[in-house]
């Protein structure tokens, strides 16, 4: 194949050339194009020299393309597509309409308002991908530090902020969760103080000390230290040994839908049970769709 001087198709020349191909008819095309018919004329001609082939045959009364014109037509216009769709998706990108986001959450964050606002910011922005990962808070800072995530829903109090911004974003509280077979699982009141003697099911501290310690806490102000009996890595885990009768746990109180046919919840009414749930980011300047998504998180 021939080397030819790329820099020398100018796209302009190609729009202009597409319109004279399409009208065969220069008068026709230069009022398409907004411009006078001589310069339209003398843009052809400039075309054809750059290429080095006529491009269209001018009769008195009619004009065709040549082959050479043909097969220039039909590349100008997969070339002029091309041109106006990375110019359309460069400007999406600017503007956080198009892009990537990896939002990692803490099972529990799934069963408030995340759900809702992603489903918002999809109908509003659908040709941002959102990458969701489950995971622990500990995981989470981890990843935001080492550039695996964009944003993250964790549950304080995070050991190192330094570096990471942090926004309220939701809040629960604890319940009691007891399987259905459970001598006070269809009690009208249950509360810490009555799992005392109880195995206990939880999660190891290193997944999310926070969390854990409030649970023992709340454990310590009923006056007892729970005996653990087994730890499951995961609440959604910690809630399948619930159901399989391996003992009671203390969890999220938004997650009572899940297995609530097998699984009895009380929830603990004590303010020292209520935590809350925050948007944590790097504080590196966001890439313009994760911006866009943090704001719509924000409402």
């Amino acid at each position: 194949m021939a080397d030819y001087d790329v820099p020398r198709l100018d796209l302009r020349l190609l729009r202009q050339f597409v319109a004279v191909a399409e009208e065969l008819h220069f008068t026709r095309a230069a009022q398409r194009l907004a411009m006078a018919q001589p310069s339209l004329t003398a843009a052809v001609q400039r075309l054809e020299q750059d290429v080095g082939a006529v491009l269209v045959e001018r009769g008195r009364k009619t004009m065709r393309l040549t082959p050479a014109g043909a097969v220039l037509l039909d590349q100008s216009r997969q070339l002029l597509k091309a041109a106006d769709d990375a110019l359309a998706l460069t400007r999406d990108a600017a503007a956080g309409r198009h892009g990537q986001v990896r939002l990692g959450y803490v099972g529990s964050a799934m069963y408030g308002r995340l759900p809702g606002q992603l489903r918002a910011f999809r109908r509003a922005f659908p040709d941002v991908r959102i990458d969701l990962q489950e995971m622990t808070t500990i995981a989470q800072v981890a990843a935001l530090r080492s550039g695996a995530l964009d944003l993250a829903i964790v549950i304080p109090p995070l050991a190192d902020t330094a570096a990471l911004h942090t926004l309220p974003f939701d809040e629960d509280r604890l319940s009691l969760a007891l399987p259905m077979g459970h001598r006070l699982a269809r009690a009208a009141k249950v509360t810490v103080a009555d799992l005392a003697d109880e195995p206990f099911l939880s999660w190891p501290r290193a997944q999310g000390p926070g969390f854990h310690d409030q649970v023992m806490q709340l454990c310590r102000q009923a006056g007892f230290a729970p005996q653990v009996e087994q730890e499951a890595h995961g609440m959604h885990a910690v809630l399948s040994l619930v159901a399989a009768a391996a003992g009671v746990a203390i969890v999220p109180a938004s997650m009572a839908q899940v297995r609530a046919a097998e699984i009895a919840y009380h929830p603990i009414t004590d303010d020292a049970a209520r935590f809350e749930l925050l948007l944590c980011r790097p504080g590196a300047e966001l890439a313009p769709a994760t911006r866009r998504l943090e704001e719509a998180l924000q409402r």
